[in-house]
C-alpha cells in the first residue's frame, strides 16, 4: 500500500470521530433546533428505547423472544407513581424502586414461564400483561381502578442541602437523555462482558452451550430479570414525565412497540434499539398532527422492513459506519 492510500484511509477513519461529535451537539442541542412538540417526541422515543433495550438482551442476543415488556413497564410506572404520590419520596428513589420492583417480579414469573418452550413461551408472558392489567383495573384500593394515579409530581432530587426539580420538556428531555445514554452503556457492558457470549451462545444453539458447561436455563432467568429492570425504570420515567399512570399503560400495544423497535432496528445490535426507537416512536410520535399521514408512513416503514431489510435497519447503519471508518 502507497503512502498516499495510507493517508487517504487515515482521513476515512477519521470520519467517525467528528460524525459521532456532530451527532452529540445534535443530541443536546435538539431542544433547541426543533419545535417543542418534536422535544416531546424525542422523550417518548428515549422512555421507550428503555425497555426495547432490555427486550434486545432477551430477543436479540438470548433468543427468546418475549411479549412481556409491558408488564414490567406497568409495575414501573405504578410503583414510581404511588411512591411519588403516596410518599414523595425523591425520583432517584423511586426510579431505583421501579427497577427493583419490576426485576424483583420477573422471578417468580420467569421460573415457569421459561420451563415453557418457543410458542407457549410467548403465550405465557402475554398473559402477564394481560393479568397486570386486570389487577391495574381491580385492586381499587391500590391503584384506583380505572382512574388510575394522577397529579404525580416533577421529578425531584434530594443531595444533601441542594434540592431540585425537573420542570419544562426541555429539562425533561435532558434528564431522559442521561438516563438513556447510562442504560446504552449499561447494555454495551453487558453485551460486551463474558455473560454476553454466553447470551449469545445460547441464542444459537442452547443445547451445545449447555453441554460446554454454560448454565443456560439460569443465564435466561437472570436476562428476564435484568430485561424487565429496564422496562421498570422506562415505565418510572413514562409516569413522571405524563404525570397520570392507569391500567392503560399495560395494554398490549405496547409490548408490541417495543417488539417492533428491536426487530426493525435490527435484533442483538444496540445501536438497531437506539434507530428503531427514534424511527418507530419518536418519528411516529412527531407525525401524530396528520393521523392519516402518520399511520400510511409507519406501515410503509414496515412494509419496506420486511421486503428490503428482513434484519432490520442495523446492518445498513453498521455498513455506514465501517464504510466511513475505511473498513474494507
Amino acid at each position: 500500500m502507497s503512502l498516499t492510500e495510507t493517508a487517504q484511509q487515515a482521513r476515512r477513519r477519521d470520519l467517525r470521530i467528528p460524525l459521532a461529535a456532530v451527532l452529540v451537539v445534535l443530541a443536546l442541542a435538539a431542544p433547541f433546533i426543533g419545535s417543542r412538540y418534536i422535544t416531546h417526541s424525542l422523550i417518548i422515543a428515549l422512555i421507550f428505547m428503555l425497555p426495547a433495550h432490555g427486550l434486545n438482551l432477551l430477543v436479540g442476543y438470548t433468543g427468546l423472544l418475549s411479549l412481556a415488556q409491558a408488564a414490567f413497564f406497568g409495575i414501573g410506572a405504578y410503583t414510581a407513581g404511588l411512591l411519588a404520590v403516596t410518599y414523595g419520596t425523591p425520583f432517584y428513589v423511586n426510579l431505583i424502586a421501579a427497577g427493583a420492583v419490576s426485576g424483583a417480579l420477573a422471578l417468580p414469573l420467569g421460573i415457569p414461564a421459561l420451563r415453557l418452550r418457543s410458542t407457549s413461551f410467548v403465550m405465557c408472558t402475554l398473559g402477564f400483561v394481560i393479568i397486570g392489567q386486570a389487577i391495574a383495573k381491580n385492586w381499587i384500593s391500590l391503584t384506583r381502578g380505572d382512574m388510575g394515579l394522577s397529579s404525580i409530581p416533577k421529578p425531584y432530587f434530594e443531595l444533601g442541602p441542594l434540592s431540585f426539580t425537573v420542570s419544562g420538556t426541555t429539562n425533561f428531555y435532558y434528564l431522559a437523555l442521561f438516563i438513556g445514554t447510562l442504560a446504552t452503556f449499561a447494555v454495551w457492558a453487558i453485551v460486551r462482558s463474558p455473560a454476553g457470549r454466553n447470551m449469545v451462545a445460547i441464542r444459537e444453539n442452547e443445547t451445545l452451550a449447555e453441554s460446554l458447561g454454560v448454565p443456560t436455563w439460569h443465564y435466561k432467568l437472570i436476562v428476564f430479570m435484568i430485561s424487565a429492570v429496564f422496562a421498570g425504570v422506562g415505565g418510572c420515567l413514562y409516569a413522571y414525565y405524563l404525570t397520570v399512570v392507569s391500567p392503560l399503560t399495560f395494554q398490549m400495544y405496547y409490548s408490541t412497540t417495543m417488539l417492533i423497535i428491536v426487530l426493525g432496528g435490527g435484533a442483538g445490535m444496540i445501536s438497531g434499539t437506539v434507530f428503531g426507537s427514534l424511527l418507530f416512536v419518536g418519528l411516529t410520535e412527531a407525525l401524530r398532527i396528520t393521523p392519516e399521514l402518520r399511520m400510511i408512513a409507519y406501515g410503509v416503514c414496515l412494509l419496506v422492513l420486511v421486503f428490503w431489510f428482513k434484519k432490520g435497519c442495523a446492518p445498513l447503519i453498521n455498513r455506514f459506519w465501517n464504510a466511513i471508518g475505511g473498513a474494507k
